[in-house]
């Protein structure tokens, strides 16, 4: 009887009840599941590979060069915007309150203006109080422009476009705007080709460093970087010896700047910040650190006065 048979390969069914068809199974597999994944989503299809392999050549190749800039910088009053004027730093504009009283100061503003051919704007009082932040403005501002910072590998390259061993100034942690417009004046005198400063905790270029520098700030290019240990040694990878500026340094200047000496080939020269000198870190990675001799041991000299001492003493030992 059908069910009951005992012969082998025989099957026997369990349970009671019509066996459930392939109708209920065939309609769930023909539901649909979304939509197709683009070709580059799709773990096995070609584009997928593709875009995979672009993104690890991308992440092996070196950062990109950007250059930074500075917010704009206001300079507020009568005789701080005519030595702004006077030294020749470019500005975007030049700011005359309504009804400000007209004196020689402001005649040789506006004289100045013309004769650059910075914009002369008339604003309320109120504008231009709202503008430099409630400064003392005495009727007359200036808006300087923001500055373009150089990438570090840029003062190489000029080095290299010149046929001359690179000569860089470094900066640790130098805060005063007046001592980094001198080191940036004495730099484009000396030949230098560049001065490196740290992006925090250090000066940057304001309306005080571009005074200082006497204009030299326009001719030679100031770059910032994160990590002053991290590019400094970065600068020894390419070739430079660098060397540090500290009182008590194995070598002298003479010594540095001999006819055999190591001036005459790629340099860096770093100097401390004004108060606490060279950064651990910062001496740890010099290759050598450089006393400048003084006639009284008790006596020192700031980052401005010494920078220009051993850029002086570098330039005679190439020429």
């Amino acid at each position: 009887m059908p069910g009951n048979s005992q012969r082998k390969g025989s099957v026997r069914k369990s349970g009671k009840g019509a066996t459930v068809g392939s109708g209920g199974r065939v309609r769930r597999g023909l539901e649909g599941k979304g939509p197709t994944p683009a070709a580059k989503d799709r773990p096995y299809h070609k584009a997928h590979k593709d875009a995979k392999r672009a993104e690890r050549t991308e992440a092996k190749r070196p950062p990109r060069r950007q250059a930074k800039s500075t917010d704009a910088e206001w300079v507020a009053g009568r005789n701080s915007v005519v030595e702004v004027l006077s030294a020749g730093i470019p500005v975007t504009g030049v700011y005359v309150a309504e009804g400000a009283e007209r004196d020689g100061r402001l005649r040789d503003a506006f004289k100045m203006a013309a004769e650059h051919g910075y914009p002369l704007l008339e604003v309320t009082r109120a504008e231009l109080d709202r503008m430099t932040g409630g400064a003392v403005h005495q009727g007359l501002a200036a808006r300087l422009p923001s500055y373009e910072y150089a990438h570090a590998d840029d003062l190489l390259d000029r080095a290299v476009a010149a046929g001359e061993d690179a000569l860089i100034v470094a900066l640790d942690s130098v805060t005063d705007p007046r001592n980094l417009g001198a080191v940036v004046r004495s730099a484009s005198g000396f030949g230098a080709h560049g001065v490196l400063i740290p992006e925090r905790r250090a000066a940057g270029m304001t309306a005080a460093a571009w005074k200082t520098s006497a204009g030299a700030a326009a001719r030679i290019p100031v770059a910032q970087t994160v990590n002053l240990v991290r590019q400094l040694k970065a600068l020894q990878a390419a070739g430079c010896m660098v060397v540090g500026l500290a009182a008590d340094g194995d070598v002298s200047l003479p010594e540095l700047t001999a006819p055999d000496g190591l001036a005459t080939g790629p340099l860096v020269i770093v100097v401390g910040s004004e108060g606490k000198g060279l950064g651990r870190l910062v001496a740890e990675t010099c290759d050598q650190l450089v006393s400048i001799p003084m006639h009284n041991q008790l006596e020192s000299l700031n980052a401005g006065v010494a920078a220009s001492v051993t850029l002086y003493a570098v330039a005679q030992a190439r020429s």
